[in-house]
């Protein structure tokens, strides 16, 4: 008896497969992910942290609101980060800095968005030193993860397998095939999905991530299927319990 009713549970799952787990399989394609390529790019409403050096931190004073000279005009090692100057960067993608005034960083990169701070500061200070971090890079991991969540970052580079790897990984249940990636440009949302079982997602524009990058992981069939017969569970054994009274009344 307890045979079919196993039978009846047995109808309501599957087992996956290698190919449908397994991350990057052989597909011949040749790799050449180029960072550069994909750097993202500063924009509207980034909290940028700016700090100007130079061979004499006295003359840097100005340009550093929030000074790493002390006293004794001496730099500060010990300075907390939440005490540098951050500038925030207008809906025109344009930031006000000590001195320069409004300066656009908006569509740069941080690399270039140093050289030109650096080219102004130029006209004030002899060999300026400039050290730029975004302050709120995050991307958000949901779905079928370990740790779901949001995730804010010291560096703007970052692959889609390392915030998978920060949200402990797709669970067995995670759909591979298809994750999708949520990304605002220009103030427009797009969605755009990635093969995690192929190689060729490693060339994908989309493999290094930007700030606020959502990544959505689908559940797999086998958990829809397994969903719904947990939702179902009850109309399942009475189904069975039924069945099982009807052939032991019909095999007396």
């Amino acid at each position: 008896m307890m045979g079919i009713f196993a039978l009846i549970l047995l109808a309501f799952s599957s087992c996956g497969s290698r190919k449908s787990m397994v991350y990057l399989q052989d597909d011949s394609i040749k790799i050449n992910t180029l960072y550069e390529q994909y750097v993202p790019k500063i924009q509207s409403n980034d909290i940028l942290t700016i700090v100007v050096s130079a061979a004499d931190p006295k003359v840097t004073a100005p340009f550093n609101p929030l000074s790493t000279v002390n006293l004794n005009g001496t730099v500060n090692q010990q300075m907390d980060m939440a005490m540098r100057p951050t500038y925030t960067v207008d809906e025109e993608g344009f930031i006000i800095l000590p001195m320069l005034g409004k300066t656009l960083v908006g569509g740069l990169t941080r690399l270039q968005a140093i050289e030109k701070i650096r080219s102004e500061l130029g006209k004030y200070i002899k060999d300026p030193g400039v050290n730029i971090n975004f302050n709120n890079f995050k991307i958000s991991v949901l779905g079928e993860v370990a740790r779901p969540g949001s995730f804010t970052l010291s560096t703007e580079r970052i692959t889609i397998l390392e915030a998978l790897s920060m949200a402990g990984d797709l669970t067995i249940r995670g759909l591979r095939e298809n994750v999708m990636l949520v990304r605002e440009t220009n103030g427009q949302k797009m969605i755009y999905r990635l093969d995690l079982t192929k190689q060729s997602t490693l060339n994908s524009p989309y493999y290094y991530l930007a700030q606020n990058d959502v990544i959505y992981v689908e559940p797999s069939k086998v958990q829809i299927n397994n969903s719904k017969l947990g939702a179902n569970t009850n109309v399942i054994i009475s189904i069975a319990s039924l069945l099982i009274t009807v052939i032991s009344v019909l095999t007396r």
